[in-house]
């Protein structure tokens, strides 16, 4: 049986560091989603740098690089070859990859996104995340984290949950009374996301 499994990092390379470690476990590309603010306008696909001309931005492959322990490419280029931008009611735009990218991108096209509860808690929810942790994990990409999702077997997810650990995830709980002690109640997929 699978289950989800989803972590909130702060900085975006220890998300990138944490999906190239999945990928070193042998954990497929298509069981691993990656969205992550764009509020910085770190990723514009409109101007792709590929001055090797392998097909993959060199801003990617650069972070790909930083990333992985050692310097090795190769761990996550697949789940980082599918980066795209996509708009999020109430988070904006944000660079997105994998199976809950795709869910976004289908629930969009069918008019279902946003709704009551927004288009990522929706996905999130759907996938088996608690609706709380699903509003927490949602305002923390609005405020310009970075979330990893990853569907892994029952047996594997002691392993998986440990090697995501390494990589400095947010304290969900924590972050989530932080954002109530501030006055926040929950994820508004109608507030302007944030510049």
């Amino acid at each position: 049986m699978k289950r989800t499994i989803t972590r909130l990092y702060d900085n975006r390379t220890d998300a990138l560091e944490a999906a190239h470690e999945l990928e070193r476990m042998g954990i497929d590309d298509d069981d691993v989603s990656i969205i992550a603010s764009n509020k910085d306008r770190w990723y514009n696909a409109k101007s792709k740098h590929d001055r090797d001309a392998d097909g993959r931005d060199d801003r990617v492959e650069g972070m790909s690089k930083g990333a992985a322990t050692g310097g090795v490419l190769g761990a996550g280029a697949g789940l980082l070859a599918g980066l795209g931008l996509l708009a999020i009611p109430g988070i904006g735009e944000v660079v997105a990859a994998g199976w809950i990218a795709t869910t976004l991108t289908g629930a969009a096209a069918g008019a279902v996104a946003g709704g009551a509860v927004g288009g990522l808690v929706a996905a999130l929810t759907e996938a088996g995340v608690p609706e709380e942790e699903a509003h927490v994990f949602s305002e923390g990409v609005r405020r310009g984290g970075t979330l990893l999702t990853v569907r892994v077997d029952d047996d594997d997810a002691p392993r998986v949950e440990a090697a995501l650990g390494r990589y400095r995830p947010t304290d969900i709980r924590t972050r989530g009374d932080e954002y109530r002690r501030a006055g926040w109640t929950r994820f508004d997929p109608n507030a302007t996301p944030p510049v």
